[in-house]
């Protein structure tokens, strides 16, 4: 429904994860006197071993500790319902404080949320890496603060390569080429490519940009039917899927997950990943390559194209007497040290320009730092957009038709792009 990072399970609420994890004694007091404040936050972990709650409890308690007579409560919910329950909060007229989710934009439109400059100090809200800050902005003004973020970079498996003599690609020709060899040597899935209703806009995305499309032109429309994005899926159909490049299930039918789990049983020998999966794939011992998505033998040499980057975004709710509070506390949760703890805990990329510079994955792993690096330049999905969750889902559910045996690409975005205006018409 959203452009997570991390996908957390409903098996979460299991295992006793949900509501407050800081039960506050504290209560609202007159302007500029609120005393506790209430946070919703996603659950990135999947298990009590790995729950954001440990992370939370110790960032809070460090808040208060500090903040004498302040309190602050969290609530955690799963990714799989934490819009849903956050968009409740709102209708009831009982929206929280804070909330760290997947999706701002449409609480922006409704003018619900307070803008960063009405919150952080002028060093602070200037911290977030640029392209972070403007997919967070509307009309210039940052409202979604990006908490955590990953990019995505080209995995191979490296064993595989040696053996089927194939050499890491920098041009679609190239991919090409290295995928045959790799089926040759009977390598299930030569190249993996999740089109599934999953998370397709991504990996759509990845091969858009690498073509010089995308999805919104410059003037701030989209722009899924162009000619860039039609060339791409027509590549990628006569050159990947017809030849029987990417796997035995359908494209269309290969949702990431699936993608991730043959990869780490060693089936796969290229897919866009991002950081936590190389991190998976290294502990089972999976060498793994890493490079810049290969680009389309059309661009020229002085044309390099964007990575992909994802966000999660924090924003504060509008209530007469919580934005100092807020304020205090979201220059505490982006400190370097706290935004690294949870992006390390969660092998995700830290949001802040002075973050990314002290994070200690990134110099530990050249690996980490080639993902920082394509952060700082990234393309994000349109989140400011307020019809982007509607939209995202239409290409999530249509856009693996395009690459069908049977299917025009032409026809398949055309239909995408009219159904994805018409729900903007209606925003």
């Amino acid at each position: 429904m959203r452009p997570r990072l991390f996908d957390a399970t409903a098996s979460i609420a299991a295992f006793g994860l949900l509501g407050p994890l800081v039960t506050a004694c504290g209560s609202s007091g007159s302007d500029g006197d609120r005393t506790t404040l209430r946070v919703v936050a996603a659950e990135y972990g999947d298990s009590p071993a790995t729950s954001s709650k440990a992370y939370w409890d110790k960032l809070t308690t460090a808040f208060t500790a500090a903040h004498p007579g302040k309190k602050v409560e969290v609530t955690l919910y799963p990714w799989a319902d934490v819009d849903r329950e956050v968009t409740r909060m709102v209708e009831e007229g009982n929206a929280p404080d804070v909330a760290l989710m997947g999706a701002y934009s449409d609480f922006a439109a409704e003018g619900r949320l307070y803008a960063a400059s009405e919150l952080l100090t002028v060093r602070a809200e200037s911290n977030f890496l640029p392209p972070l800050a403007e997919a967070g902005s509307v009309r210039d003004i940052l409202y979604g603060l990006p908490f955590v973020a990953s990019s995505r970079l080209l995995f191979y498996n490296e064993e595989l390569f040696e053996k089927a003599g194939a050499k890491p690609p920098k041009t679609w020709s190239e991919l090409r080429a290295a995928a045959q060899a790799l089926k040759d040597s009977g390598v299930p899935y030569p190249y993996a490519l999740p089109l599934g209703p999953e998370e397709a806009h991504a990996e759509a995305l990845i091969w858009e940009l690498s073509n010089g499309g995308g999805y919104a032109d410059d003037s701030g429309g989209y722009s899924i039917a162009s000619e860039q994005n039609t060339q791409t899926f027509r590549w990628i159909k006569d050159n990947l899927v017809a030849p029987g490049l990417t796997g035995p299930v359908p494209p269309a039918e290969l949702n990431r997950q699936d993608a991730f789990a043959a990869f780490l049983r060693g089936e796969v020998g290229m897919l866009n990943g991002y950081p936590s999966l190389l991190h998976e794939a290294r502990a089972k011992g999976i060498k793994v390559g890493t490079l810049s998505m290969p680009v389309s033998d059309t661009l020229s040499d002085e044309q390099v194209p964007p990575s992909v980057g994802v966000a999660d975004w924090m924003m504060v709710f509008k209530h007469e007497d919580n934005r100092e509070l807020a304020g205090e506390f979201l220059e505490f949760v982006y400190k370097d040290k706290n935004i690294n703890e949870f992006a390390g805990r969660y092998h995700l990329l830290p949001s802040t320009v002075t973050a990314t510079q002290t994070s200690k994955d990134a110099a530990a792993d050249p690996s980490g730092e080639k993902f920082l690096t394509a952060l700082r330049t990234a393309r994000l999905y349109p989140v400011n957009e307020p019809s982007w969750l509607q939209v995202s889902n239409i290409i999530k559910r249509n856009i693996g038709k395009a690459v069908a045996p049977s299917a025009d690409p032409k026809v398949v975005l055309e239909d995408i792009a009219q159904q994805a205006e018409e729900t903007a018409k209606d925003e």
